[in-house]
C-alpha cells in the first residue's frame, strides 16, 4: 500500500503524488457512500499495479475541510491577493474569501501586492485592525516575497485574486518554476492546455503545494451561499468580543437596536467596511435552509 495526495483529477483518472512519484490511478468506485467523489487535495491510500505502474485508490482519509467551487480538500491556508494600485480591489471581495476561510476553519492571509506602486496602507490597516493576517509584497521588486515563501512553506495553499492584481506574478515569484510546472504536468498527462480549467496542486520549492484554482481567479465563488445566516457572525473574528452582548437574543447584527456589534462599529472598534461586507453577505444567505447546505455537500 502507498499513500499520497491527489494533485489532479480528470476524465476518471487521478494523479497522485507519492514517495514513488506521480501515479495515475482509478477509483474503486466505493467512495460515494463515505466522503464522496475523490477531489484534488485528498489524502489517499492506493495500490500500485506492478505490471504497468498505475494504481487504484483504495481509501480516502477524512477531510479536514473542502470547497465545492473550486473542488479542493484539506487546504491549510487561503490567500487573498489584493492591490491598492489599479485595478484597486474592493474590500468586499476580500471579505468573501476571509469569511469562507473562517467558516471552513482554514487559516487566511491577505496579501497586498503592487506595493511598489501603492503601499496599500488603507487595505493593510483594515485587516490588521480586524485581526486577520496581512502582508505586503511587490511581485515586481520582490519586496516581501521571502516572508511569503516562509509563510506558505510546507502547507497546501490556494490563492485568490481579482483580475489585474498580479496573482500569477506573485506565484511565479514564489517559485520560478511554477508556470513551467503547469505546462510540464499538463504535457505529461497528455491532456493539452485546456486542463488549466481544472483545479490542480503544484509542488513548490521548499515543500508544500499551491492550488491552481480557476474558480478563484476573480473571486467568483458561491461558497458563501452555503453558510447559514446564524453562522456568518462567527466568520468575522472581530465580532467575537461582542457576540452574546446584544440587547435581544438572535440579533442579526444588521440594523437592530441595542446591537453590541453595531455599537462597536459606531465606536470605531470594528472597521465599517467589514460590517458593510457582513451585511451584504447576510442578505445573500438569510433565507438559506439547512437542507440546502446538506445538498451542497460541504458539511
Amino acid at each position: 500500500m502507498t499513500e499520497g495526495i491527489i494533485l489532479k483529477g480528470i476524465g476518471g483518472f487521478y494523479y497522485v503524488d507519492t514517495a514513488d512519484g506521480l501515479i495515475e490511478c482509478k477509483a474503486r468506485g466505493r467512495f460515494r457512500k463515505t466522503v464522496g467523489k475523490p477531489i484534488v487535495g485528498d489524502r489517499v491510500t492506493l495500490e500500485i499495479q506492478p505490471e504497468d505502474g498505475t494504481g487504484y485508490l483504495l481509501d480516502i482519509q477524512p477531510r479536514k475541510n473542502s470547497l465545492v467551487r473550486p473542488a479542493v480538500a484539506n487546504l491549510d491556508l487561503l490567500v487573498a491577493v489584493a492591490s491598492a494600485a489599479p485595478p484597486v480591489t474592493d474590500p468586499f471581495l476580500i471579505d468573501k474569501v476571509t469569511a469562507i476561510a473562517a467558516h471552513k476553519e482554514m487559516d487566511v492571509l491577505v496579501v497586498v501586492n503592487k506595493t511598489d506602486a501603492d503601499p496599500g496602507d488603507a487595505l493593510y490597516e483594515i485587516y490588521r485592525a480586524s485581526g486577520i493576517e496581512v502582508m505586503r509584497v511587490s511581485a515586481l521588486t520582490g519586496e516581501g516575497i521571502d516572508a511569503l515563501k516562509a509563510r506558505i512553506r510546507g502547507l497546501v495553499s490556494a490563492f485568490a485574486g481579482n483580475s489585474g492584481v498580479g496573482k500569477s506574478s506573485v506565484l511565479n515569484r514564489l517559485d520560478a518554476s511554477f508556470g513551467a510546472q503547469v505546462g510540464a504536468i499538463s504535457d505529461r498527462l497528455g491532456r493539452g492546455k485546456h486542463t488549466t480549467r481544472h483545479v490542480e496542486l503544484h509542488p513548490i520549492a521548499g515543500g508544500g503545494y499551491i492550488a491552481d484554482t480557476p474558480g478563484f481567479s476573480s473571486f467568483e465563488t458561491e461558497q458563501m451561499d452555503l453558510v447559514l445566516a446564524e453562522d456568518l457572525q462567527f466568520a468575522f473574528p472581530e465580532f467575537a468580543p461582542y457576540l452574546g452582548r446584544c440587547k435581544f437574543t438572535g440579533c442579526a447584527h444588521v440594523k437592530e437596536k441595542g446591537c453590541a456589534v453595531i455599537e462597536a462599529v459606531q465606536a470605531g472598534k470594528i472597521v465599517k467596511s467589514r460590517h458593510e461586507s457582513y451585511c451584504r453577505l447576510y442578505e445573500s444567505v438569510k433565507d438559506l435552509k439547512q437542507w440546502e447546505i446538506s445538498k451542497g455537500g460541504t458539511r
